[in-house]
């Protein structure tokens, strides 16, 4: 494509908090920055300096941040951000409630005062809807965090939620956080086990769960699922129960049981004593989702935590104080707890909780509309569920405020980008991103001041090192290869739960490369600096020794009207004695339609005309239902385990597991 899909216009370059980021830099001795390739050049060569300018300009408040930034920036794992600073992640998300100035922008409200811009908007599907106000914020998790600490919570406590996405586990995180306790969460679609496998490895002191919730207008009784889950708790002290599916919920069969209600009642607002603590004091405790064994505890600090998300929402994401910013995601995902930390730059969070498609698949456009949100955040599976739906938002909704969509997950296909600019929007940014809950944060991201390419992510973020390397462990441009991160950043996990010697941390980054991370995603760096993304490369097929991006094949497939969406393994071939694997591509079909010999041959064809014979599955094999991750991803290796007749041991992991079992024992796969 010669043209870009969209450019921002004169006052959109001139506006962007990116172009005020790079100004200060010169004016404050710094080298003279032409655009965003001299900038980002000058974060990697320079990166104390750039973290330290990103610090600065988003006016962190900490108690004192220290002369040092950077110690053994030659090793990873390893290396040490502002070592000798002292800070609070929740009393930099509360600063808006304080009316502290910022450099950011917007218009301050004494705190008491009704805010005209909420802190937080909720709806819970079409059945609730809420405001609260930065004072009200500020008010509640000031009450809450007296109760814990009443409760005996200290720094380093475990506090873990089993929530849905309300007001009040963001309220809950920011009152655990000022006391400097540890957060964890679980959406409550989770069942039993899975809770279990992940909180019953930090040993949470307090638990949070809601009575039930909402989904797809069906209501969810929690209550049977938490006294299960307590029998297998014994390191939970207190459970405070949020009502929200029901007014009084009946908590008499629930061990250490209280109301959130009753729970905070002895305690009236006031000032909140926010404890300051080292960078990297632990924050959040991170689970990965793979199907591989028990999910990997992952714990991020609070200071790179803090400092990796401000500068993607303000430098990246363009936030400024009063824009309204969305995020389709459960308190499962690592996106709420990039959503919440918008609070920050001094957003409103516009929060949703419950299915996506009720109201014939409008209600997020609804909520855009009426709320006049300014960024919305989803997955490229929801993008692609809206193309196959046929609705084209532009011409039922207004979505004047909008000016910029987000969308992560997966690798968005190059027709995703066609479909939002023809139905969706024209002038709007589309920032594909991309990192994941192991950095939580991104390697790949949007910028206001770039153009936006078809099928392109726009840029390497700021500070990362990225680059992207062939077999031989040589960086390369213009071809596929191992997306590596070759210098340190702030948010790097500070290590994994209950591993002291760090041996399962190295192994999971640093066994490919040593010294270098490895993210495990197959990419490509354009020639307008910008990522293409094909894939986990653990999911790469590899016929006759070729390697391909099971995107490839999707992004193909997934454009027929007739397939809903699909997954692509590699088999091992033959399966009596293998020397090769062979592309085995599974469809989910819309409904009523059966896969017959016509349509597997223009499934073919397809790919073969815009891809390469290689790409060609051996089998095409029509199946009810692909099984994902909780928060949405294909498992690729999970039915690559089945088909072959391997154990799937993280089966908690999914939020479809029943699904598996259509792929073991197929006959399609004999032959």
């Amino acid at each position: 494509m010669d043209a870009p899909l969209w450019r921002p216009d004169p006052q959109q370059l001139a506006s962007a908090n990116i172009t005020a980021f790079m100004r200060r830099i010169e004016t404050s001795g710094g080298p003279r920055l032409a655009d965003y390739a001299a900038l980002y050049q000058w974060s990697v060569e320079h990166p104390a300096d750039f973290w330290t300018a990103v610090w600065d300009y988003c006016d962190i408040k900490a108690e004192h941040r220290g002369a040092r930034v950077l110690e053994h920036a030659d090793r990873m794992p390893g290396a040490r951000w502002f070592p000798d600073a002292r800070l609070n992640y929740a009393e930099n998300l509360l600063r808006a409630a304080r009316c502290e100035a910022s450099p950011l922008g917007g218009k301050q409200v004494p705190l008491g005062e009704k805010d005209a811009d909420p802190a937080i908007v909720f709806w819970g599907e079409n059945q609730i809807k809420s405001k609260i106000s930065f004072s009200e914020l500020h008010d509640e998790v000031s009450r809450l965090a007296q109760a814990l600490r009443a409760a005996g919570i200290k720094p380093g406590d475990r506090v873990a939620a089993y929530m849905p996405n309300l007001p009040g586990t963001v309220i809950a995180m920011l009152a655990a956080t000022s006391i400097g306790a540890v957060w964890s969460s679980c959406s409550p679609d989770f069942g039993v086990q899975g809770v279990v496998d992940r909180f019953g490895q930090i040993g949470p002191r307090i638990l949070i769960a809601a009575d039930g919730y909402f989904y797809n207008r069906h209501t969810i009784d929690n209550l049977p699922r938490l006294r299960e889950i307590m029998a297998q708790l014994p390191s939970v002290e207190k459970l405070l129960v949020v009502p929200y599916a029901s007014g009084t919920p009946d908590l008499k069969d629930l061990p250490r049981a209280i109301n959130v209600h009753d729970f905070m009642a002895p305690f009236k607002p006031g000032p909140i004593d926010f404890k300051q603590l080292p960078f990297d004091h632990p924050l959040f405790i991170m689970f990965s989702s793979g199907t591989t064994g028990v999910p990997k505890c992952i714990v991020h600090g609070a200071g790179g935590t803090l400092l990796q998300h401000l500068k993607e929402h303000v430098l990246h994401a363009d936030i400024k104080r009063g824009d309204r910013v969305f995020y389709f995601t459960t308190c499962g995902w690592m996106m709420w707890n990039w959503l919440v930390s918008g609070l920050a730059a001094g957003a409103t969070l516009l929060l949703y909780d419950g299915s996506p498609f009720i109201s014939k698949g409008t209600v997020l456009w609804d909520y855009a509309a009426q709320e006049k949100m300014t960024v919305f955040g989803t997955s490229a599976k929801y993008i692609d569920a809206l193309a196959k739906l046929g609705l084209a938002p532009r011409e039922t909704h207004d979505l004047s405020a909008l000016r910029a969509m987000l969308s992560t997950g997966s690798p968005l296909a190059p027709e995703s980008f066609d479909y939002i600019y023809r139905n969706i929007k024209s002038n709007l940014q589309l920032a594909s991103i991309s990192g994941g809950t192991d950095i939580i944060s991104c390697f790949a991201l949007g910028c206001p001041v770039l153009p936006v390419w078809r099928g392109e992510l726009q840029c390497r973020g700021l500070g990362m090192k990225v680059e992207v390397w062939n077999d031989e462990g040589k960086p390369v441009r213009g071809e596929k290869g191992e997306l590596v991160c070759t210098a340190p950043f702030p948010s790097m996990p500070i290590g994994f739960w209950n591993d002291a010697d760090g041996a399962k941390y190295r192994a999971a980054y640093f066994e490919r490369y040593p010294g270098i991370w490895h993210h495990g995603d197959y990419v490509e760096l354009t020639a307008h600096d910008g990522l293409m993304i094909f894939g986990r490369s653990d999911a790469v097929l590899n016929p006759g020794g070729v390697r391909i991006g099971t995107a490839e094949i999707y992004r193909q497939v997934e454009q027929l009207d007739e397939v809903v969406e699909s997954l692509a393994i590699g088999q091992d071939w033959p399966p009596q004695q293998p020397n090769d694997v062979r592309v085995v591509l599974f469809v989910r079909l819309r409904d009523g339609l059966t896969l017959n010999a016509a349509l597997t041959d223009r499934i073919k064809k397809q790919i073969r005309d815009n891809t390469t014979p290689r790409h060609v599955p051996a089998q095409v094999v029509q199946v009810a239902d692909i099984p994902r991750t909780k928060s949405g991803k294909i498992v690729e290796l999970a039915v690559r385990n089945i088909v072959h007749g391997q154990a799937v041991k993280n089966i908690e992991a999914l939020a479809n597991p029943e699904a598996l079992e259509q792929f073991r024992d197929r006959p399609e796969l004999r032959n």
